[in-house]
């Protein structure tokens, strides 16, 4: 309970500290509760014995008070639930906003190598589970203060069978205690293998057309189906154990509620409780044993679900888990568009792929680097844009180690566009203003023309409003590496590199692609990894790589 504590108190803190009126609104509507669960037993056993007396005007009468307290209760029921919602919309826009941050600041060799499923679970079934606990775990506790009303009322009439249903509830916490603990080790079991199939789901969305187009289906379910399968057999087992610790606790409850009734017989007997004393205590069963048996049970499994969860995401903000990006904190203002690579040595896991590498590029030129597949020509680029940290040597932005300078000054000065540039499922216009947020649409059209894109967006029916689907997949390549280089103009960084631009593309969009980086030559420092001759013959100057070197 501990852990619990201390998570609820930093959750709180870092995410739901502004929707406090809701909780606090909430709370007080709760409070109702304690009432109506304490003075309902004994309304309704006074309307029994009015009705067995033949009084019925006052039974009547007791009818028309309780339905009263149920009306006010339904009220209390509604507006609780309207906060409830507030408070737990809000706090979950605020986790999965901040997860969704500290995901995008993880180092990306750690998101290579885990899957997608991973991260998808956490940003969205863990965040929901994480703010359930505070509006569901302020109604548990305030029905669980309700039940402790119910007892002083239980001592208050009669203190044996006070000590019994004390006695018999806490044997019905102990054993909800124990199936919650063996029911959290499966449930943690589950989420491991459900991030596997969220994955892999995943996959089977973004990468359809390439399922299709390998004949790869029934391949690609069967694996899917495998993962299912293992998934399947954790929930089982999961809730196999609730369901045999519900059929245990339910017989034992049972016996309990049976022993309650053979009780009251030998006090009614004995003349210690009155027959309609020993009607309101019976009444009082459902609330110190059904009630208080589910208030213990909703409450161990928030605090589970919260845990669990609380610990997913945390392993990801916290940085126990999944390592994060360093950056320096050195701001260049304005950048002249130079960088230099020193000795550089690199390798993914442990095969080195630049072996000492020397590279000096002066800004405002247009440079080419030409290369074997796997000499380390896309490594130079996800190097200088820090995607990965060198194994050793030194790399220059400006004369400066890019290891002092901050994440703006790197990224917000550089851009890439890659063979398979992504594009996001939005319109054209929204892709462009990703990357800045105020561009107007004079900039856009701007843009475009120099991308050589314009003449085809004017063509389209929504024009620049057009949606261009997941991945750009409405566009042919061409279009896509003509967007990309529209979305660097509007970044307006200094750097710009083209990482195999025009390998896939035919003779004519190649040319429309030259044409664009053409458009760009002068203004600003641009690099072109290429197989063509024809795409980098126009360069400044020409780097050939081979086994990590610069010959």
């Amino acid at each position: 309970m501990k852990e619990t504590f201390i998570n609820l108190k930093t959750v709180y803190k870092k995410y739901g500290r502004e929707y406090k009126s809701s909780l606090v609104k909430i709370f007080i509507f709760s409070l109702f509760g304690i009432v109506t669960n304490i003075c309902l037993p004994l309304l309704s056993a006074k309307f029994i014995i009015n009705f067995t007396d033949s009084k019925f005007e006052q039974a009547i009468y007791m009818s028309l008070v309780i339905l009263a307290v149920y009306a006010i209760e339904n009220i209390k029921i509604v507006l609780i639930r309207k906060n409830n919602q507030v408070f737990r919309r809000g706090t979950v826009r605020n986790i999965q906003m901040s997860l969704g941050r500290e995901i995008l600041a993880l180092e990306q060799e750690t998101l290579d190598s885990n899957s997608s499923g991973t991260f998808i679970q956490r940003l969205t079934n863990d965040t929901e589970k994480m703010s359930r606990i505070f509006t569901n775990g302020m109604v548990i506790i305030i029905k669980f203060l309700s039940s402790i009303g119910s007892f002083i009322a239980i001592l208050i009439i009669d203190y044996h069978m006070f000590l019994y249903y004390f006695c018999a509830s806490f044997i019905l916490t102990i054993l909800n205690y124990i199936k919650h603990e063996k029911v959290g080790e499966k449930d943690k079991q589950f989420r491991k293998e459900s991030d596997k199939v969220a994955g892999l789901t995943g996959e089977l969305v973004r990468g359809a057309r390439d399922i299709k187009m390998l004949y790869a289906k029934e391949s690609f379910m069967k694996n899917l189906d495998e993962k299912i399968v293992i998934q399947n057999e954790k929930n089982f087992e999961m809730r196999n154990i609730d369901m045999n610790y519900n059929l245990f606790i339910g017989y034992i409850k049972m016996i309990l509620e049976f022993i309650v009734v053979l009780l009251l017989v030998v006090l009614v007997r004995n003349d210690v409780l009155t027959v309609a004393i020993a009607i309101a205590l019976y009444n009082y069963r459902n609330i110190v044993l059904t009630n208080f048996m589910g208030i213990v049970s909703e409450l161990l499994e928030e605090c589970k679900n919260f845990n669990i969860s609380s610990d997913r995401v945390f392993s990801i903000v916290d940085n126990k888990q999944f390592k994060k990006e360093q950056f320096g904190k050195e701001e260049i203002e304005n950048i002249d568009g130079s960088f230099e690579f020193k000795n550089v040595k690199f390798g993914y896991n442990e095969n080195l792929v630049l072996k000492g590498l020397n590279l000096k590029i002066d800004s405002g030129q247009t440079y080419g680097i030409v290369g074997k597949s796997g000499s380390g020509k896309t490594t130079i680029f996800n190097l200088l844009n820090k995607l990965y940290n060198i194994n050793s040597g030194n790399i220059l932005i400006d004369g400066k180690d890019i290891n002092d300078l901050s994440e703006k000054s790197i990224r917000g000065n550089i851009a890439i566009i890659s063979q398979n540039p992504y594009i996001f499922n939005m319109s054209i216009k929204d892709n462009l203003k990703l990357v800045k947020d105020d561009v107007t649409d004079e900039e856009i059209v701007n843009v475009c023309k120099l991308a050589c894109l314009d003449d085809y967006i004017s063509t389209l029916p929504d024009k620049y409003d057009t949606v261009v689907g997941e991945g750009g997949v409405n566009l042919s390549g061409g279009q896509r590496q003509r967007l990309a280089i529209a979305r660097a103009l509007v970044q307006n960084t200094k750097i710009i590199l083209f990482d195999e631009a025009t390998s896939a593309l035919d003779n004519e969009t190649q040319l429309k692609i030259q044409t664009a980086i053409d458009n760009l030559k002068g203004h600003y420092t641009i690099i072109i990894i290429a197989h063509r001759l024809s795409t980098i013959v126009n360069c400044d100057k020409i780097f050939i790589l081979e086994n990590g070197k610069i010959l």
